[in-house]
């Protein structure tokens, strides 16, 4: 969610996988580096919400993105975003604040994701496959 110069895409490009690296567009415009250094990416308004047509996504990667959001928009439509974009099963690794963690942590919860906080400031969850429990008529 917030690509920085595409550090964690470089870490996996050996794994048969591929990274969407994504440049928040209030923040330093490092989409140029991480294109020269043959990744790819986008920049992205995460006010809003994200073209993925015809894909979702396995693990979302968040570091330090809510921080700034929170001036301009609800962490609420951001965690609803995240939860649309990935399938069940995925996961999110979120490092941020310990204040904005806790929120988030709450949040997912309330969408049946399984959370876990590390260290104070990396909240790891999964997705699950919620569905309404069958009511007996």
């Amino acid at each position: 969610m917030n690509a920085f110069y595409g550090g964690f895409a470089a870490a996996l490009i050996n794994q048969p996988l591929w990274v969407m690296n994504t440049v928040p567009i209030d923040g330093p415009d490092t989409l140029p580096i991480i294109f020269d250094r043959g990744l790819i990416g986008v920049y992205h308004d995460w006010c809003e919400s994200f073209s993925t047509y015809p894909r979702t996504y396995d693990l979302i990667h968040s570091n330090y993105v809510f921080v700034n959001l929170t001036k301009r928009c609800d962490i609420i439509d951001v965690a609803v975003e995240m939860d649309r974009i990935l399938r069940p099963g995925g996961w999110i690794l979120v490092q941020d604040t310990t204040a904005l963690i806790e929120k988030l942590s709450l949040i997912f919860r309330s969408l049946h994701w399984d959370t876990v906080l590390h260290r104070q400031h990396f909240l790891v969850g999964k997705k699950g496959f919620w569905r309404p429990a069958d009511v007996d008529s």
